[in-house]
């Protein structure tokens, strides 16, 4: 079939794992179809002087809106690319298409060429027959007891220490301020929780050996990974006062204190909820890591890499979680870039597994795991539904059955030894 001369020509420009170019040419002809179409529809809705509303000759409106007309109808075109580089090229993106080299110069055809992300083709050889270990760390009494005290800790309250000095543990109040010249400058109120690490550890000894009421004048460096960078490896001459010393009043191990935790009858019953919910995490944690196991082996035994742009497109969402400074994305790259890796083998086996073997989370699925979620919140399912729907949290949730259905399916194929 020939081309007509209004045709959009696409021609493939390039291609690698996880991305595809195109080079786009819109014919003069096709431009001006668009140009006439985009000048009329804006000729019926703009209001010139001398003119009645929607009656303003062409040829005026084409000269008095010239940019807006051009950025419609090129809009409207790149968007009629698209859909037809779709069509041709049987694309499965996973992102919207980038928009590289434009050229649009009057009497010209536009040219340009799309950057798309798509989803590589994947074949999986071999999905199962692999030997692995399930291992769940066992609860013993001393991670029961270290929990109880954890609670314990939680809910005693802070009192004014009476005697002694500082301890690890304590909380004290401090003003701390940097001397200029034997002068103290910028004095600051702290308080600080000794030896949970949030406070530079020459400044914890200090404080440890100083007196409630006390001001020392001391000399201290800031650490090499100090948060404020310009800090970094400095040494500082500063003033050290100690106002207050508080301690945790650790309330009595009985009973009455199960119940102040929750809807506990005894304590016997609370170590009995605690290792319950230990031996829950550890399960969890032995899930977790025989997945990893499943996903590794299913990597390692057929080839599969992890797409650059791919790879690209996880890091740059990674950057924007931990609100990574510009300065800094090039540092981030380098030292996620293998986490990134990981992930994108993950997903790519995942999606596959999932497409193939049909195994998608359905309505009636999703449905089904809401009213769960529901029950152990005790809430209505249509109230939490609603929820999850505000907070676009529904795909995420449809995500998380479509990956257990497919690890099921995996490790259905392997055999698994607990040990």
């Amino acid at each position: 079939m020939t081309a007509t001369s209004t045709e959009i020509r696409i021609v493939p420009a390039g291609e690698e794992p996880g991305a595809k170019s195109l080079k786009v040419e819109i014919p003069v002809e096709r431009v001006s179809e668009a140009e006439k179409k985009a000048t009329s529809t804006l000729a019926k809705r703009v209001r010139l002087p001398g003119f009645r509303a929607g009656k303003a000759p062409v040829e005026v409106v084409r000269k008095r809106y010239r940019d807006a007309i051009r950025e419609q109808l090129l809009r409207q075109l790149i968007d009629e690319s698209w859909k037809a580089a779709l069509e041709q090229e049987k694309l499965q993106p996973i992102a919207d298409p980038h928009i590289h080299h434009l050229k649009f110069d009057d009497g010209e055809p536009i040219t340009f060429e799309f950057h798309v992300e798509v989803k590589p083709e994947l074949k999986l050889e071999r999905m199962g027959g692999f030997q692995l270990k399930r291992h769940a760390a066992p609860v013993t009494d001393q991670m029961v007891e270290s929990q109880i005290e954890e609670l314990r800790r939680q809910k005693a309250p802070w009192v004014p220490a009476t005697e002694g000095k500082p301890a690890s543990g304590d909380l004290v109040q401090v003003t701390l301020a940097t001397l200029e010249d034997g002068e103290p400058k910028d004095p600051k109120p702290y308080q600080i929780v000794l030896g949970e690490g949030r406070a530079i550890p020459e400044l914890e000894d200090r404080i440890i050996a100083l007196p409630v009421g006390e001001t020392v004048d001391t000399q201290v460096r800031f650490p090499d990974d100090f948060p404020e960078e310009s800090k970094r490896g400095q040494s500082r001459e500063v003033r050290l006062t100690l106002h207050e010393v508080k301690r945790r009043s650790l309330p009595e191990l009985n009973d009455a204190f199960a119940r102040e935790i929750g809807d506990f009858d005894s304590l016997d019953d609370l170590r009995k909820a605690v290792r319950q919910d230990l031996e829950l995490d550890a399960a969890r944690e032995a899930d977790a890591e025989l997945r990893r196991q499943v996903i590794e082996q299913i990597v390692s035994a057929n080839g599969i890499t992890a797409p650059r742009p791919l790879v690209e497109r996880v890091l740059a969402a990674y950057a924007r979680a931990y609100e990574i400074p510009e300065d800094r994305l090039q540092q981030f790259a380098q030292e996620f870039a293998p986490v990134a890796e990981a992930q994108v083998r993950r997903d790519l086996v995942l999606d596959h597994v999932a497409e193939q073997e049909k195994l998608r989370a359905g309505e009636e699925e999703l449905d089904q795991r809401v009213a769960e979620l529901a029950s152990r919140r005790k809430v209505e399912p249509g109230q939490l539904y609603a929820s999850l729907q505000k907070a676009n949290r529904l795909r995420e949730l449809e995500r998380t059955i479509t990956e257990d259905k497919v690890f099921a399916h995996l490790l259905s194929l392997s055999t698994v030894t607990d040990t």
